[in-house]
């Protein structure tokens, strides 16, 4: 790989090809980068660290780099530990260092490792000279942790943006845009950004969704920056497509969606699957894009991801005990938790002796402010086609 951004910007995080969950939570199939940044003047900013599992790589990307010159600066834009559990390891190899940072980040220093001393905190605008590189910070709080902030390098339009603008994906090939390639596996006909697509509407969904309005406010402020690369901290860095990210990441932060419908289900004995198969039929048959996921078997990242991708959602779940089959109700209270708003929605699901899946579904989403396509389809026992008229409901969906 090509660190060499440019002459003063030099690549030195690293590819995760290894963890398969992130956060605990969130599937990894094309890994993930902890990317991580020099700017190399007369003096020398590190910008952010990488995860803690890879010292070894990270020092040595960084001795390639610079040899045996010193980092003057550490800039801290996110505490989150993916990007700042080897702040220590920095400290020990280069002692003089500084961190640069915002107030709100240095309790959540010394929290996690216990730095109090030779840090510099800086606010809105305050700039930061390395000899002629220029750099300049701004405050994005809660996108997506209280303490974010990013950094531009002036001189060279660069806006080193923390989690903003990433995306799920280790990057083969090229680390920007003009070669970058998602673990070498989709369609190398397609241009970067829309092989990366689905992995950052993916990481958008799972990580940051809550925090629309203060993604829109954080691109409220760097609208009067002139942007010609993006260096964020997970995915390629993007210079090609920097009008298409910016796009993109207004268009998921204002909850904006194309026609289409997300079905997730869950079953206990396979009657409300059958449900949301046979719309899933219907909706094909009538030219309606759709995706089927399976709450009860699937990590339901996915489902998450075609909740911000397409503008009706429909939810699929038996009542139990007299109530919410679980793997359902916490998906959709994962919508509401993450401040979806502007869908279509309609709820389905199997009962035996006493139906209120449907009655509650659509409660949660009424309180959300979605337009029900319907008042929804609770059925006793058994699917039969007599039972759940899918074929009008899908019809009210296509138009």
């Amino acid at each position: 790989m090509n660190r060499k951004i440019s002459e003063k910007i030099r690549y030195v995080g690293v590819n995760d090809h290894h963890k398969v969950i992130f956060e605990g939570m969130w599937p990894l199939p094309f890994g993930v980068t902890y990317n991580s940044y020099l700017v190399v003047d007369d003096k020398i900013a590190l910008i952010d660290t990488a995860e803690a599992d890879f010292s070894k790589e990270f020092l040595s990307n960084i001795r390639s780099e610079i040899g045996d010159r010193k980092i003057d600066w550490l800039v801290v834009n996110h505490m989150e530990p993916d990007h700042s559990s080897l702040m220590k390891e920095i400290r020990e190899t280069y002692p003089d260092i500084q961190i640069v940072t915002n107030a709100k980040a240095v309790p959540m220093i010394n929290g996690y490792y216990g730095i109090t001393d030779n840090i510099r905190i800086v606010k809105e605008g305050d700039t930061l000279d390395l000899g002629g590189a220029t750099l300049r910070f701004h405050m994005a709080p809660m996108v997506h942790w209280p303490e974010t902030m990013v950094t531009y390098l002036v001189e060279e339009a660069t806006l080193f943006s923390g989690d903003a603008f990433g995306t799920f994906g280790a990057v083969d090939g090229e680390i920007t845009d003009s070669g970058a390639s998602l673990c070498g596996w989709l369609d190398k006909s397609a241009d970067c950004f829309s092989e990366f697509r689905d992995e950052m509407t993916r990481y958008y969904s799972n990580i940051v969704g809550k925090y629309g309005q203060m993604v829109q406010a954080a691109l409220k402020k760097l609208s009067g920056l002139e942007i010609k690369r993006i260096c964020s901290t997970h995915g390629p860095v993007w210079e090609k497509h920097v009008p298409d990210v910016v796009a993109y990441y207004d268009r998921l932060s204002r909850y904006g969606a194309e026609r289409g419908v997300c079905i997730a289900y869950s079953t206990m004995y396979g009657n409300t699957a059958k449900a949301a198969k046979a719309l899933a039929a219907e909706l094909s048959a009538r030219g309606v894009k759709n995706v089927l996921h399976n709450l009860c078997t699937e990590n339901v990242s996915y489902a998450y991801r075609d909740v911000f991708k397409y503008d009706t959602i429909a939810i699929g779940a038996p009542t139990y005990n007299n109530d919410i089959f679980p793997p359902a109700y916490n998906f959709m209270y994962g919508i509401c938790a993450r401040l979806v708003k502007d869908r279509r929605f309609f709820a389905f699901g199997s009962y035996t002796w006493a139906g209120a899946s449907v009655k509650k579904l659509n409660e949660m989403a009424e309180g959300q402010g979605f337009s029900l396509v319907s008042d929804g389809i609770s059925f006793p026992q058994g699917y039969t086609s007599a039972k759940c008229d899918m074929a009008a409901i899908a019809e009210l969906m296509s138009r």
